[in-house]
């Protein structure tokens, strides 16, 4: 069963933007889409807080979030966090299907990823 990491970067005056923007300027969200196991990798911007950016990442497997642990990209997220002096609150799930009760309540787009 694949594992979703939400990770909530926040900071001070816009760095938790600047560095998403960073991290997609600089193709290392391209490279870890490209990654072994990764399913999905995408940042959203809350509405109501400005200082904060969440990264929603979906792995297939523990397995493939240890690998990507141990690459040089990494290493590279480890030293844009450091230079925008971010701070992180990460929470791990694992998808379940939809209820059929809760059916009724959702819209099905095809285009939604």
């Amino acid at each position: 069963m694949s594992i979703v990491v939400n990770i909530y970067y926040s900071g001070q005056g816009g760095a938790a933007r600047a560095f998403a923007e960073e991290m997609v300027a600089t193709k290392l969200v391209d490279e870890i889409r490209k990654e072994e196991g990764c399913l999905r990798y995408e940042y959203f911007f809350p509405m109501d807080d400005r200082e904060t950016v969440l990264l929603i990442d979906e792995w297939r497997d523990q397995d493939a979030i240890n690998l990507h642990h141990k690459t040089e990209l990494m290493s590279k997220i480890s030293e844009l966090r450091k230079k925008y002096d971010l701070t992180m609150k990460v929470e791990r799930f694992q998808p379940i299907e939809v209820p059929y009760a809760d059916q009724a309540y959702i819209i099905h787009n095809h285009k939604i990823k």
